[in-house]
């Protein structure tokens, strides 16, 4: 089975973290620019109140087997500092129930779907 990890994190760690992915083998990554809120609903600064923070998502597609892996490179490298900080992001994970090819429209078998198949 396969999984997708939605990573929104600080933008001055994305390049780290991308970095990090290619270089452990999992170099397909989509990257999006996004801003909200954590639970500390924004910064305030002064009078002024930044109720949207800019962030980035990264979205990554892996097998099961890989999820501990990815995760922890995903959160060591994100990590502000030793013990972290608030703001330094969150991960959401996900089953992908099915992928298609869209310049062939195949879709992409999961060869562990293949493996439960029962010869008739």
């Amino acid at each position: 089975m396969k999984i997708m990890i939605k990573s929104v994190i600080r933008p001055e760690k994305v390049n780290d973290v991308m970095a990090a992915l290619m270089e452990a083998g999992f170099p397909a990554v989509t990257r999006m620019s996004v801003a909200g809120r954590g639970k500390q609903r924004g910064i305030k600064i002064g009078e002024i109140t930044y109720d949207e923070i800019p962030k980035e998502m990264l979205l990554t597609v892996v097998d099961e087997k890989d999820r501990e892996f990815v995760l922890k490179t995903i959160m060591s490298t994100a990590k502000t500092g030793e013990k972290g900080a608030f703001g330094d992001g969150k991960i959401f994970i996900s089953p992908v129930t099915e992928t298609y090819t869209i310049s062939s429209g195949a879709k992409e078998e999961d060869p562990e779907e293949k493996d439960l198949e029962v010869a008739p």
